[in-house]
């Protein structure tokens, strides 16, 4: 049941793709692998922009291995696993490269803030977001940042407090999470290339000091996103969350 993260560079954009059989849930190797791909790329001369996508076409990112969730037993475990959420945040954060969100599916816990962490995102119309994680006993601590960042605070209050309802995707992009919402896959892939094209083609330079200006103001981020991982590596050992999280894989 293991995942894959695979990336190709072509006229100076790098697309990376994770995949994972499991509805594409982040177990946490995972997790840190990706955030090693994001910053290879990013430290790639040949890469002028960097795509961001997953396989597959129901789920761009299920969040949290529900299966790893349930193995851990002592916080240090728990800390190092949601610390992988806090990598992931902080790569592409830090990428001296724009990066595009092709969000193709539902998003879902961590899945939402990897797309809030893109510089820009394209979706299709059924690419639903919830952030789930209050549902389970947990809280969107690590992801919390780059989500409220990108749809503001009473959106995120919003997705945190209803933790089991769905928001469409045209919500996510009225509220700033999607840049572009499309009806077709084709239609989006399209668009995407075309941005991915400009991008590849403008100042590097520039592109790189935008990208600082864009994230200003998040410098304190390595070390909040971390204790914000060690809260939810507390909480999931707690007995409400281990059952909610069992109840959770019976009805899966």
């Amino acid at each position: 049941m293991e995942g894959t993260i695979k990336s190709v560079i072509e006229n100076g954009v790098g697309t990376i793709t994770f995949f994972h059989p499991q509805s594409n849930s982040m177990p946490g190797v995972q997790l840190r692998n990706l955030a090693l791909e994001i910053e290879k790329l990013g430290n790639d001369d040949n890469v002028k922009v960097i795509i961001l996508q997953s396989e597959g076409d129901k789920v761009f990112c299920a969040g949290a291995s529900f299966d790893e969730l349930i193995s851990i037993k002592d916080i240090d475990t728990g800390l190092k696993f949601f610390s992988g959420f806090a990598m992931v945040i902080n790569a592409m954060r830090k990428a001296p490269k724009f990066i595009i969100a092709r969000v193709q599916g539902k998003a879902v816990g961590g899945g939402v803030g990897i797309a809030s962490s893109a510089d820009y995102a394209f979706a299709l119309e059924n690419a639903s977001i919830k952030l789930s994680e209050l549902a389970v006993g947990i809280g969107p601590f690590v992801v919390g940042p780059a989500v409220e960042r990108k749809v503001g605070t009473s959106a995120f209050c919003q997705l945190t407090i209803n933790a089991t309802e769905w928001q469409t995707a045209e919500w996510a992009r009225e509220k700033g999470l999607y840049a572009e919402v499309f009806s077709s896959k084709e239609e989006m892939d399209k668009n995407i290339q075309i941005l991915a094209t400009k991008l590849a083609s403008s100042n590097p330079e520039a592109m790189k000091m935008l990208k600082k200006i864009i994230w200003q103001g998040t410098e304190h981020w390595d070390d909040l996103l971390i204790e914000r991982a060690g809260m939810s590596g507390t909480l999931v050992l707690s007995e409400f969350t281990v059952n909610a999280i069992n109840q959770f894989k019976q009805k899966a």
